[in-house]
């Protein structure tokens, strides 16, 4: 009896401990499966750590190159700036210098209307006095055709006018002898029926011109005339004194030679030579040459 509660002891110790083992083991391999998950956690861990430590250094090298490039902004804002700024200026310093080159324009261009006024007005009064001069010339053109017809019906005289410009022309024989230079009786008659009629003329220079025709001069007469300039001057010039002895201004008068190198005609028959020795007394604006 005794045996059989011993063995019945052992067996029931026996069956703890094997219970006990079995609760252990149990114990151990779900610690071991925990401790194997924990592993793989870990591992996975590592290496999400690794490819955060990876992506924190790539950010740290982005940041810091953004810093690099925020600060080259920050540099260019600042010359940007200072450029804007110089350019501000400039462009003050331009409108104000434009400013007053518009201001100087347009006084420019009120003075230029200004001056055009002025010279529309002179231009006009200009005109005026032109038309009141060709009037003047005009009328002694007539003056002269009435006083003069009967010389210009014989052909000793004919009278012209072309812009203002008036001519008398009158052959030599009726103002001077053959060979001579001094007026003759006639010849002043003849000047007398044109002083008072030049006497009244106003603004215009009296020019004698002297012609003759290409007839060389011979014989005695050369020690007084060696050629037709000679004789043509002194033609000229005495009719010039005789205008002045009538008492018109000598500062109008100018007497000029000619000679032959001016003809009106062929100087090959007697008729175009007879043309040719003349005087003529023209009328011209004073500032002519």
């Amino acid at each position: 009896m005794a045996r059989r509660i011993v063995f019945l002891m052992l067996v029931a110790v026996t069956g703890l401990s094997l219970s006990g083992c079995l609760v252990a083991e149990s114990k151990y391999l779900k610690k071991v499966e925990e401790a194997d998950t924990l592993g793989r956690e870990a591992a996975t861990l590592q290496e999400i750590q690794r490819e955060l430590a990876t992506e924190n250094g790539a950010l740290k090298a982005q940041l810091a190159k953004v810093k690099e490039e925020a600060a080259g902004l920050a540099k260019d804002k600042e010359k940007l700036g200072a450029d804007n700024k110089e350019l501000e200026q400039s462009l003050r310093a331009n409108t104000d210098s434009l400013s007053q080159s518009v201001a100087d324009l347009r006084q420019k261009v009120a003075d230029l209307e200004a001056e055009n006024v002025r010279l529309k007005a002179e231009i006009a009064s200009t005109q005026m006095a032109k038309e009141e001069k060709v009037r003047e010339v005009s009328k002694t053109y007539e003056d002269l055709l009435d006083r003069m017809k009967g010389e210009i019906s014989r052909g000793q005289v004919t009278i012209s006018e072309l812009k203002g410009k008036l001519t008398v022309n009158m052959v030599d024989a009726i103002l001077f002898d053959s060979g001579r230079a001094e007026v003759k009786r006639g010849g002043e008659e003849v000047l007398a029926k044109v002083v008072d009629i030049l006497k009244g003329v106003q603004g215009k220079a009296i020019r004698i011109e002297g012609h003759t025709d290409n007839v060389q001069i011979v014989g005695n007469l050369t020690k007084r005339f060696p050629t037709n300039w000679e004789l043509s001057a002194a033609r000229a010039i005495n009719v010039t004194r005789y205008l002045q002895s009538q008492g018109i201004d000598p500062a109008v008068l100018v007497a000029v030679a000619n000679g032959e190198f001016r003809p009106v005609a062929p100087n090959d028959t007697d008729e175009g030579r007879a043309k040719n020795r003349r005087i003529e007394i023209v009328l011209v604006p004073r500032d002519a040459p």
